[in-house]
């Protein structure tokens, strides 16, 4: 029983520190950088809480708009530093044997953090503004936000080995992402577009998420079971396309570093 329980730990200490190292240098040279990890995204939603609330008087759109942009904010940042992850950590690959793998996951941990202060603040002030969402309510959200961390590893897992052969598919996702961030819902309510057009819209993975997310949260609405459907299947071929083109090209990202 000892030595089952033994045998994983080499590999948690290894996670453990590679997320460790990444906070450190993010916030290197600070005399409290998890204070600062955790200040941060604090920081940011008071200031756009107040900012939004002087400028929009409409409560349902305001809190659409903080759901949007931070639901968004974890997907920018969480597939920049997916993408690159075995390009900046491609050190590691030789010194030691271990799943190439752990590198990409591990390398969204600072946008999993924010996102998670996100959360707590978010159920916190709609609480107090509007009411307890409903356990229903917060059980599907809690959902959404997993299947997104889902959706943003598999992309980071494809994109991180083709990184390693296209050099320039960096630049070429920072101008997918200037674009996407005006096809998914964000500044906007889906319902001002063409009813014909939503389908295509939910295709973009960040759409159905911040638009479900908003539907339980701030409207009160369940989406559909057939809606649920294409979430999950929009998850699945995400996670799928990424994880094949990781097992097809991962085996030679030594030779390509």
């Amino acid at each position: 029983m000892i030595q089952r329980s033994a045998r994983p730990a080499p590999l948690r200490d290894f996670v453990w520190t590679l997320i460790r190292t990444d906070f450190k240098a993010r916030y290197h040279g600070a005399a409290s950088g998890f204070v600062w990890a955790l200040f941060k995204p604090v920081a940011m939603f008071v200031v756009l809480l107040s900012v939004f609330s002087f400028l929009f008087r409409d409560q349902t759109y305001l809190f659409n708009l903080m759901i949007g942009l931070f639901l968004w904010d974890f997907f920018s940042e969480g597939t920049r530093v997916g993408l690159e992850s075995l390009f900046q950590k491609g050190f590691l690959i030789t010194a030691a044997p271990f799943p190439r793998a752990v590198l990409v996951v591990t390398s969204i941990a600072n946008a999993l953090l924010t996102m998670t202060v996100f959360v707590v603040a978010i159920l916190i002030v709609l609480s107090v503004t509007r009411g307890v969402p409903s356990p229903v309510a917060i059980a599907l959200f809690l959902l959404y936000l997993v299947l997104y961390v889902v959706i943003v590893i598999g992309f980071s897992l494809g994109a991180s080995v083709l990184f390693l052969k296209y050099r320039d598919l960096n630049q070429v996702w920072e101008v997918i992402l200037q674009a996407g961030f005006f096809v998914a819902p964000i500044i906007y309510p889906l319902s001002i577009l063409p009813e014909h057009l939503h389908k295509y819209l939910y295709l973009w993975p960040v759409t159905p998420v911040i638009q479900f997310s908003r539907q339980v949260l701030v409207e009160g609405k369940l989406p559909t079971f057939k809606a649920h459907c294409l979430l999950f299947a929009v998850t699945a071929v995400t996670f799928l396309a990424g994880y094949t083109l990781y097992r097809r090209y991962a085996p030679r990202a030594v030779e390509r570093l």
